[in-house]
Parts: structure tokens; C-alpha cells; sequence
């Protein structure tokens, strides 16, 4: 893995088709590993509404699911979007369900979670709906961990200083 950036990876769509992260490139992101069967699964509502408030920015959020904690992602592909959209109205980026933490994690997730390859955060999610927020450059800027949620002042100030949306 070279460069401390997110546009060396590749994902895969829920739908399963590979797609480079520098589609992206210009936005700001929140990535998040998400789960199905989780107490803060009501959050992907909450990712859903800060989308929709930065709806006119460069904003986006990119939703990652995941089963390593708790088995409680025990849906796959189709079932997860299904899943999303019925239950919560969903229509971020849904990719397909992936490891985050441990020697077998997506490389996206090896890089985003450890100092030495992004140059700035040293935070290996500990639970469902991990985020880590990417600036405009596909840097790591920050993250936030399961319980603060999407609408949280903290993390629309950080979203709205790296939009330079003033108020």
C-alpha cells in the first residue's frame, strides 16, 4: 500500500461490481461499518439524514458491512440493501460486506485504521458503525467511534470545516 490516501483502493459495490475509490476524489466522506443486528443499527437512519443535509455539498457516506462483531451482519448482498432501504429509507453507498479489523481485514480498512499508513489516525474500529471521516483528499482526518452519532454537532462541525460551509 503506498500514498495516504483512500484512492489507491478498490471496493465492491453491493450489486458486485469493483469500483476504484477515486470516484470519490473532491468529496468529503464518511465511512462507516455498518450491521444489521446491532443496538445502533437505528443509525443508519441518522447516516441517511446527514447525507440528505449535505445533500448540495461534495458530501457522501459510504456504508461498509461487516460481521466481525457479535455475528450481528448476517445478511449478505441484496438481503443488506433490502435490508437498509425498507427498514431505513437508505440511498448512500452500500458496498458489500467486508472484514474491518484482524489480519484479514480490507486493505481500505488496514490503511484507515492505522497511523503508520494514513499519516493521521491510529483507531481500529472496536464495534458496528466505526467512522472515519476523509477530507477532499482522500486523507483521514478524524474518526469517531460507534456511539457518537451521524448527527452529532462534533461530527457536522468537522463535515461543515472541511465543506468551509459558513454559518
Amino acid at each position: 500500500m503506498t500514498g495516504k490516501n483512500i484512492y489507491q483502493f478498490n471496493v465492491e459495490t453491493i450489486a458486485g461490481r469493483e469500483i476504484n475509490l477515486e470516484v470519490f476524489k473532491g468529496k468529503v466522506l464518511l465511512i462507516v461499518n455498518t450491521a444489521s443486528a446491532c443496538t445502533f443499527t437505528p443509525q443508519l437512519k441518522e447516516l441517511e439524514d446527514l447525507r440528505l443535509l449535505y445533500a448540495d455539498q461534495e458530501f457522501e457516506v459510504l456504508a461498509f458491512p461487516s460481521n466481525d462483531f457479535g455475528g450481528q451482519e448476517p445478511l449478505d448482498g441484496e438481503k443488506i440493501l433490502e435490508f437498509c432501504t425498507v427498514n431505513y429509507g437508505t440511498n448512500y453507498y452500500l458496498f458489500n460486506k467486508i472484514r474491518v479489523r484482524g489480519p484479514y481485514a480490507h486493505p481500505l480498512y488496514q490503511f484507515l485504521s492505522d497511523k503508520k499508513l494514513n499519516e493521521r489516525a491510529n483507531c481500529v474500529p472496536r464495534w458496528n458503525f466505526h467512522k472515519y471521516l476523509v477530507n477532499k483528499e482522500g486523507e483521514v482526518c478524524d474518526f469517531f467511534y460507534p456511539f457518537t452519532k451521524p448527527t452529532s454537532a462534533k461530527i457536522k462541525k468537522k463535515i461543515e470545516r472541511l465543506l468551509e460551509i459558513k454559518h
